[in-house]
């Protein structure tokens, strides 16, 4: 695809966002980089506290760090933060709990498609410890109302929720126990399943507070996760350069910077030039309305 498409390809995709996209309160962001693209969640500070505390332990310590989506059920959820897979093992392993916490479910939140919510143990209501997952689609009627309600403690942004999708599609294989929902990719039937088959988070990490960051952070932060594809890895390596504000992306060798009130485009490839991919308050708007 040239890059003259990708100008085309973003700016198609401004009128349906800021129609479609929810606005989402301006609380803690977490960007899981998985092997099918990055997940950004919102996380809910105010509504659930506790929740939100002790997934942020787990981020800040590096828990999630190689964690696996470990169970995948149609049209149900995809689930993650429970087994680790490091590069130098060989098999899974458990993540190490931080201990239980207190059930904070409330009807106001209930476990919507989008919502990413607390898993624990059968009639055990404040069971929960690292383990997650996402709601694919309106699970209100069965997760708000076993086992004293699962605790909704954040929100995939929308673009997001075209990652956790693409998850949700990959084959579904029945491993043995607790791996019997497992999501594969890449994966023959004959072969034993590895490392490289597994959707991974490959490394969790914490947006600065929404108040600290500039228009450009808000905007090329959107544009990380709308369009990974051009822009990998999804943690981009920040700088200035004669009034740009850039990040440079390794995987892509491709920068994405901004200056004199517009967002620019340009591929390191010899011969590749600027490209004005249109104005920063445009850009804000979108990001805006995407939960950014």
């Amino acid at each position: 695809m040239s890059l003259s498409t990708l100008r085309s390809l973003i700016a198609a995709g401004l009128l349906s966002l800021l129609c479609m996209a929810p606005a989402l309160a301006q609380n803690t962001m977490v960007r899981l980089h998985t092997t099918q693209g990055p997940i950004d969640v919102k996380l809910l500070d105010a509504q659930a506290p506790i929740t939100v505390a002790n997934f942020l332990a787990y981020v800040r310590g590096g828990d999630y760090t190689d964690v696996m989506f470990h169970r995948s059920v149609r049209n149900f959820i995809i689930q993650g933060g429970g087994f680790r897979w490091p590069a130098a093992a060989g098999s899974p392993s458990g993540v190490t709990s931080r201990g239980t916490i207190q059930n904070e479910f409330s009807p106001t939140r209930s476990n919507l498609r989008g919502t990413v919510a607390m898993a624990k143990v059968d009639r055990d209501a404040n069971s929960a410890t690292s383990e997650w997952f996402v709601n694919l689609g309106d699970n209100s009627a069965n997760l708000d109302r076993q086992n004293s309600g699962f605790t909704v403690f954040a929100r995939v942004t929308t673009p997001g929720m075209a990652v956790v999708d693409k998850i949700a599609a990959l084959p579904i294989v029945k491993a043995r126990s607790p791996y019997s929902d497992l999501p594969l990719f890449n994966w023959v039937n004959t072969n034993p399943i590895l490392r490289d088959n597994v959707v991974l988070v490959t490394q969790a990490t914490e947006f600065l507070p929404q108040v600290q960051q500039t228009e450009s952070d808000r905007i090329l932060n959107y544009l990380e996760a709308a369009y990974p594809q051009y822009l990998a890895p999804s943690l981009g390596v920040a700088g200035t350069f004669e009034g740009y504000s850039y990040r440079w992306y390794s995987g892509s060798n491709a920068f994405l910077a901004s200056n004199d009130g517009k967002v620019w485009y340009l591929s390191a490839t010899p011969g590749s030039s600027l490209i004005d991919l249109g104005a920063m308050a445009d850009w804000l708007a979108v990001a805006q309305a995407a939960g950014y």
